[in-house]
């Protein structure tokens, strides 16, 4: 069964006059995964496309989706599917491809109907427009380009895996991967950064029950924060910053799309600037 919702592009001078339910219903993707379902959320930001696939008791088929206005959903778009189970299998073009914890695979254009089958696998989903068809490929943890960042005494040390990316793989706009914080360390891109030509989603994952990430978005000078839970998402649109803290350990998986690929396009923001 699939179920799409639409989110709309907000104005940042909007965004600001926000209260906490606002907010999370505009920003927060809350419900991803429900059994035998594939949820979709079409974002007007980038005509991005975040969901998740829990394919319980039997496959679960992507084909049409009514908000992209083509036949099959992957007839003018690319997209990369990331199993946060375990032993999942897409089928995809023919091909059939076997996937573990975490494993990234990307498909082109073109490629038609996807099924997801797995009892114990579910399947996080990001797509995006794409200009040309690009070969299938699947990308596992070792084949990412590993980026280590920060330090242990500004708690922010951490290993950038990249995997949708030009230092591993062509790819017509999505630039993907996933950061894993070192031990002790709880924040996430911090100094913060965004960046006008690109938008992004973040997945929060490996995050203990009970535990929470405080999520900051907003202008620099206008900061807001959402409440996240283990494999929630956020929608972060061009204008806003991106990062967070974690009460405990946990990885998150960023997917960009819009006009460039170029991970280092960033407008960085100064610490005395935040508010």
């Amino acid at each position: 069964m699939l179920k799409t919702n639409l989110r709309r592009a907000i104005d940042p001078r909007h965004a600001k006059t926000f209260d906490t339910t606002q907010l999370r219903d505009e920003f927060l993707i809350e419900n991803l995964w429900s059994d035998d379902e594939v949820c979709l959320t079409y974002s007007q930001y980038d005509r991005m496309i975040v969901g998740g696939a829990t394919p319980k008791t039997g496959p679960l088929t992507i084909d049409g989706v009514d908000q992209t206005g083509t036949p099959s959903w992957l007839d003018r778009r690319e997209a990369v599917l990331v199993n946060l189970g375990t032993d999942g299998t897409v089928e995809a073009a023919g091909e059939t491809y076997a996937m573990g914890r975490c494993d990234m695979l990307y498909l082109g254009m073109g490629t038609g109907a996807v099924t997801v089958s797995g009892p114990d696998a579910h399947f996080y989903i990001i797509s995006a427009p794409a200009h040309r068809a690009i070969p299938a490929r699947l990308v596992t943890i070792d084949d990412a380009a590993q980026v280590p960042l920060g330090d242990r005494d500004t708690s922010n040390e951490r290993v950038i895996y990249q995997f949708v990316h030009p230092a591993v793989m062509e790819s017509c706009q999505i630039v993907m991967g996933m950061t894993k914080l070192g031990k002790g360390s709880v924040w996430n891109t911090m100094p913060a950064h965004y960046h006008e030509r690109r938008s992004e989603a973040y997945l929060y994952l490996d995050l203990d029950e009970g535990q929470n990430i405080v999520h900051l978005m907003g202008e620099p000078d206008e900061t807001r924060h959402l409440i996240v839970r283990n494999e929630q998402a956020v929608l972060s649109p061009p204008w806003s910053i991106h990062s967070g803290a974690g009460t405990s350990s946990y990885a998150f998986i960023w997917a960009m799309a819009g006009d460039n690929v170029d991970y280092t396009d960033v407008e960085m923001v100064a610490m005395e600037d935040m508010r």
